[in-house]
Order: C-alpha cells, then structure tokens, then sequence
C-alpha cells in the first residue's frame, strides 16, 4: 500500500520505494550506523550492503489503514558505542525527517541490530 495525501486539487501518491530510499539515506548519516544490513532467510546470513547496492535494502517500509507509516531497520553498528544511543539517534532523525519530507505520520519505527563492526 502507497502513503497518501489528500490536497485540495487530488490526492499525492507516495510509493513505499521512494520513503525506504529516503529512510536509508538519513540512517546512514546517523553516527555510530556502519550500513544496511541485508538477512538471507535461506541461510541466516548477514550482509553488510554497499551504498552502491541501493539505500532501499535492509528497510522494510509499509503503510497502515490508518495512511500512517511504519519503518523496520536492519542495521549494522559500530563496535564500541551504546546500542541504544545508536537506536534512539536513528529513530529520532529517521522520524523528524521522513514527516517532514513526506508529509505522513510515522506510527512505529523497529530497530534489528544485525551486526557489529569495527570502525575503519
């Protein structure tokens, strides 16, 4: 299901891709976040992904009945820094910014700590 918004002349349809690719970049930029994590189901693996391989993995995005947004991250964080103080940083940025730039409301928004890294 696509975010909706009504305006006075119709109504703007914002596609789930569009808020994960947005979603991704401002998590990256959130410090003590390495990258995206991608999860094979198939084996349990887990992938730290590349900027190249797109901002939109490792993100689960979807809308409620209700047109409100709920996000799912799959993160890996830098070794050495307060897990919760990573989750709490994104969560926060993630929220004010992904309102403000599609103009929905963001219900939930979970964190999965996939990974640690060190910081090179």
């Amino acid at each position: 299901m696509n975010g909706r918004i009504d305006s006075g002349l119709g109504q703007i349809i914002i596609d789930t891709d569009v808020i994960a690719t947005y979603a991704g970049s401002v998590a990256v930029e959130c410090f003590g976040i390495i990258g995206m994590a991608a999860v094979s189901m198939k084996d349990g693996l887990v992938k730290l992904l590349r900027r190249e391989e797109g901002l939109k993995h490792g993100i689960s995005v979807s809308i409620t009945k209700e047109n409100k947004i709920r996000l799912d991250f799959h993160v890996i964080v830098a070794y050495g820094v307060n897990i919760s103080t990573i989750a709490e940083n994104l969560i926060s940025n993630v929220k004010y910014k992904v309102e403000a730039f599609t103009g929905i409301d963001i219900e939930k928004i979970n964190v999965y700590i996939e990974g640690v890294r060190a910081i090179d």
